[in-house]
């Protein structure tokens, strides 16, 4: 179908929690279209669907070429203490900050045949695991950082060109 318009931080669509997929329809199918052209670009590892406009529970994941999708995504499992891990976020361009993310995660959901997903890993994966389903319920990853970092970011957010 088509690559996508990214949605910038202040966007509604990326404060408001994503409605579940009832459905698998040809909405549904061009969105996941969408979801993988938009995530193919180099140095993306993952697109939500509130990244490109879309306030359905469904993300697209690029992960070492390893490229595909999840719709309504749990997070179900996470193990290990959070640890700081660089991170950015498509939605927040230009900022790069110590996240806390789990060292290890599972996500469950389907596929567009309605068929069991299950992904999890650690490192980039987990990582993207965490962060897209986040999006998911409304939350980007400033808000996993630490106050004095999240205090930065946002200066940083209100002087960048694009806001």
């Amino acid at each position: 179908m088509a690559v996508r318009e990214i949605r910038l931080f202040g966007d509604p669509v990326l404060r408001a929690v994503s409605a579940p997929i009832d459905v698998i329809d040809e909405g549904v199918r061009a969105l996941v279209t969408d979801l993988v052209d938009t995530v193919e670009l180099p140095g993306r590892a993952g697109v939500a669907a509130p990244q490109i406009g879309v306030a359905l529970r469904a993300f697209s994941y690029n992960i070492d070429g390893d490229i595909g999708y999840v719709l309504n995504p749990v997070l179900a499992e996470v193990r290990g203490e959070p640890q700081p891990v660089g991170e950015g976020c498509l939605s927040v361009p230009g900022l790069w900050h110590d996240a806390l993310r789990h060292p290890w995660a599972r996500v469950t959901g389907i596929d567009l045949d309605g068929n069991d997903i299950v992904l999890e890993g650690d490192g980039l994966l987990a990582q993207a695991l965490q962060h897209e389903t986040d999006h998911l319920d409304g939350m980007l990853y400033l808000s996993r950082l630490s106050p004095a970092d999240r205090k930065t970011a946002m200066r940083e957010v209100r002087e960048s060109s694009w806001f």
